[in-house]
C-alpha cells in the first residue's frame, strides 16, 4: 500500500537538500580559495560602501527575483550584506500593497491610499530578507528592515511570506554559484525568515503605536526591524537530527 509522506517530513527533506547544496557550494568555492562574496565581486576593481554590486542589481526577468550586495556598516564581524527582493507582479497573483498608515500596516481597501512615493507597477518590489556576510564570505546573520531603508513597496507579512515561498533565481548571471546559493539559503532558513518577516510588521506597528504622530515606515530611528544570527552547518545538523527522529 502506498503511503503519502508526512508534509512535515517532506518539508524537512526539502530544507536538508537545500542545506546540502548551500554547504557544497561554500566548500567548492573554499577549495578554489574563494568564497561567495569574492565570487560575486570578481572583476570589480574596487569596493565602495553604499554602492550596489553588481551595478544595476541582479534581476531575473523570468521570476522577478532580485538582489544586490553592498556595505554601509562595520560592526567588526560584517563585511557587507545581500538585500533580496521579489517583484510581485511576476508571480501571476495580485498582491495589494499594505495601506499607508502611521499606526500600523494591513491590506489596503479601495478608500485607502498606499504611499504615493512607493514604487508602483512594474517597479514595485518587496524586500524579503537581508543576509549579512563576514570577512571570510560566510553568512552570519539574517535581518529585515523598515520600508525607507530599501525604498520598497510595503506589503503585509502574509504577502511577503507568500513571495518568499516562490522566490527563485533561474539565470546564471553574474555568478551561478551565488544565485544557486541564495536559492538554497532561503529554503534552508525559511522558517526563520518567516519569523523575521512577522517580527518586522510587529516592530513597525509597535513604533506606530508609540509615536502616533509620526510615520513608522519612514522613521529613520527604526532601521533593522528584526535579526537572527545563523550558521549553515548548525542549521543543517539540527535538521538532520530532526529528520532522523
Amino acid at each position: 500500500m502506498n503511503m503519502m509522506a508526512n508534509p512535515g517530513t517532506v518539508r524537512l527533506q526539502t530544507m536538508v537538500a537545500a542545506g546540502g547544496e548551500v554547504l557544497k557550494i561554500q566548500q567548492d568555492l573554499a577549495a578554489k580559495r574563494s568564497n561567495l562574496v569574492a565570487e560575486l565581486l570578481r572583476g570589480e576593481e574596487d569596493f565602495f560602501e553604499q554602492q550596489h554590486y553588481p551595478a544595476g542589481d541582479v534581476f531575473d526577468p523570468q521570476t522577478g527575483a532580485q538582489y544586490y550586495y553592498h556595505a554601509h556598516r562595520n560592526d567588526g564581524r560584517e563585511h557587507g550584506h545581500f538585500h533580496i527582493f521579489q517583484r510581485p507582479q511576476f508571480l501571476g497573483e495580485q498582491f495589494e500593497p499594505a495601506r499607508y498608515v502611521k499606526t500600523g500596516v494591513g491590506r489596503c481597501s479601495p478608500k485607502q491610499k498606499v504611499g504615493e512615493h512607493w514604487p508602483r507597477g512594474e517597479q514595485a518590489l518587496a524586500h524579503i530578507v537581508g543576509v549579512a556576510m563576514d570577512h571570510y564570505g560566510q553568512p552570519i546573520r539574517l535581518f529585515t528592515v523598515n520600508r525607507w531603508v530599501t525604498d520598497e513597496t510595503w506589503f503585509a507579512a502574509r504577502d511577503v511570506i507568500a513571495m518568499l515561498e516562490r522566490f527563485e533565481l533561474r539565470h546564471t548571471w553574474p555568478s551561478s554559484p551565488v544565485n544557486r546559493w541564495l536559492n538554497g539559503l532561503l529554503r534552508l532558513f525559511q522558517p526563520e525568515i518567516i519569523d523575521l518577516i512577522r517580527r518586522r510588521d510587529d516592530a513597525v506597528e509597535a513604533r506606530g503605536r508609540a509615536n502616533p504622530r509620526g510615520d513608522a515606515l519612514e522613521d529613520r530611528s527604526l532601521e533593522v526591524t528584526a535579526s537572527i544570527d545563523i550558521s549553515v552547518e548548525r542549521q543543517l545538523r539540527q535538521l538532520r537530527r530532526s529528520l532522523a527522529a
